[in-house]
């Protein structure tokens, strides 16, 4: 899914007065409106934050009234004749200041607790289908558990809103910060894909799509496309899925006239798509694509007959035991759709879509998504940036450090922007949930915790034992 536009595209070349001495932070923070309706809220600290649809920004002051993002892009503020803050723009997009004041839910994401006193306590047992256990009886510990979260409490760890673990078939730690509650849905940004991938797998299990051999354009209904190729007949779901569908679509380059801040800004997201012009043969290279995900909600909403978020509720969400009143879904696939068309979930029930794919498709004992389906969508399709890749699944290799050398551990990530993770590691009967906020940051707080704090004991753990039942 896509940042907020105060990432990606706030250039601004207007003139501003210069000013003797840089003003306080305080004279910025308040609350600004869009024309839109999206609302910014600026707090001051030790820097200027922006917080836009609960995403926090760190704003690096250039000098007087020009910040930058983290992107590096300027932001400008605008003053009136009394010298009081205004406004700020975006883009084309006008943020007017409309008052001083600040949500509490906004103020909480400042920092993590209030108290940094932690020590271990055991998940609640909500009665919801997840089994609750301790980390005394997991290969954890608790020393590595209060490690993580006085890791998250003193900022080591920055931004993380949650994280759950769950190992050998119990949920062992589950904390929240910065606000959140285990009742509180968290935005799941470009993880959201997987989701989508779950449904459209679905969707083939039932014989309403010929599974990712399917060619899309005849999903389609419409009647032509800008930039006609035969090769776009040849674009399969399975193209899509893997991102290897051949159109100039790439997120990570801005130039791409595929990229997704292009994409967002077109009144239907898929015929943008298919419009786009082809690079190569489909199946060839696989680059990131966000453009290709509407492609294949569409593809499936068309084969179900049904919305894609109801036909989630009925045949993903409920066997789960996920209560619509739990997950929020906003799926108009057109630039009227400020949240990028993601999904709102629970990390309880993020962790439940985890322990589903851990299992090969099943829940309790049902089969939910075919054995097959999770099976392809968790091995290697294609290869992005040099990162393998499933179906709008990521197939990491994290790289740990042990007494013995580096260790390479095989991950599956469903993954998005802030921290938003699903990570289950096999070897180690491990489903591990994190939420976070770090959004566009370039910095990655779970996979480091994965990687320096939670693996390695895991390792440790597993040497033990087996130098134990070594005869």
């Amino acid at each position: 899914m896509a940042a907020s536009r105060i990432l990606t595209t706030l250039v601004l070349l207007l003139p501003l007065r210069v000013l003797a001495a840089d003003p306080p932070l305080a004279n910025y923070t308040g609350t600004y409106i869009a024309a839109d309706g999206q609302v910014a809220e600026l707090l001051d600290g030790a820097e200027l934050v922006a917080v836009i649809d609960e995403a926090k920004y760190r704003l690096r002051r250039l000098g007087g009234d020009d910040f930058a993002n983290p992107g590096g892009r300027k932001i400008p503020f605008h003053r009136d004749a009394d010298g009081r803050i205004t406004e700020f723009v975006d883009g084309s997009v006008v943020y007017r200041r409309t008052g001083d004041g600040i949500t509490e839910q906004t103020r909480a994401l400042m920092r993590p607790r209030v108290s940094s006193d932690y020590h271990y306590r055991a998940p609640p047992d909500l009665n919801d289908g997840i089994a609750v256990g301790t980390l005394a009886d997991s290969d954890i510990g608790v020393a590595v558990g209060e490690k993580i979260v006085r890791g998250i409490l003193d900022e080591t760890w920055r931004d993380v809103h949650g994280v759950l673990l769950y190992q050998r078939g119990h949920l062992v730690l589950e904390e929240y910060f910065y606000g959140y509650d285990i009742q509180r849905t968290h935005q799941m940004r470009s993880a959201t894909k997987s989701i989508v991938s779950a449904l459209a797998g679905i969707a083939a299990d039932r014989g309403k799509l010929d599974g990712a051999t399917q060619p899309v354009l005849p999903l389609m209904t419409y009647p032509s496309y800008a930039n006609p190729d035969p090769r776009k007949q040849r674009i399969t779901l399975g193209d899509f899925l893997a991102m290897r569908s051949g159109l100039s679509c790439n997120d990570y380059d801005a130039a791409s006239p595929g990229n997704e801040q292009r994409i967002y800004e077109f009144p239907d997201w898929v015929k943008a798509t298919l419009d786009l012009p082809m690079a190569e043969e489909p199946g060839r290279v696989a680059r990131y694509c966000s453009g290709g995900v509407a492609v294949v909600g569409r593809a499936t909403e068309n084969a179900v007959k049904m919305a894609l978020p109801d036909f989630a509720r009925d045949a993903l969400f409920a066997p789960l035991g996920i209560k619509v009143s739990d997950w929020r879904w906003n799926y108009t696939l057109t630039n009227a759709n400020k949240e990028y068309s993601q999904l709102h979930m629970r990390p309880r029930d993020m962790l439940k879509i985890g322990l589903l794919y851990a299992d090969g498709g099943r829940w309790h004992g049902k089969q939910i998504v075919s054995s097959a389906w999770v099976h392809e969508s968790l091995t290697r399709q294609s290869q992005i940036d040099g990162t393998d890749y499933g179906y709008f699944w990521w197939l990491q290799r994290f790289n740990v450090d042990t007494p013995q050398g580096e260790r390479v551990v095989q991950v599956s990530a469903a993954q998005g922007n802030g921290g938003q993770k699903i990570f289950i590691v096999p070897e180690f009967d491990l489903v591990a949930v994190f939420t976070g906020g770090g959004y566009n940051a370039g910095s990655t707080p779970p996979n480091k915790i994965m990687t320096t704090i939670l693996l390695p004991a895991l390792m440790q753990k597993s040497a033990l034992t087996t130098s134990v039942s070594s005869p």
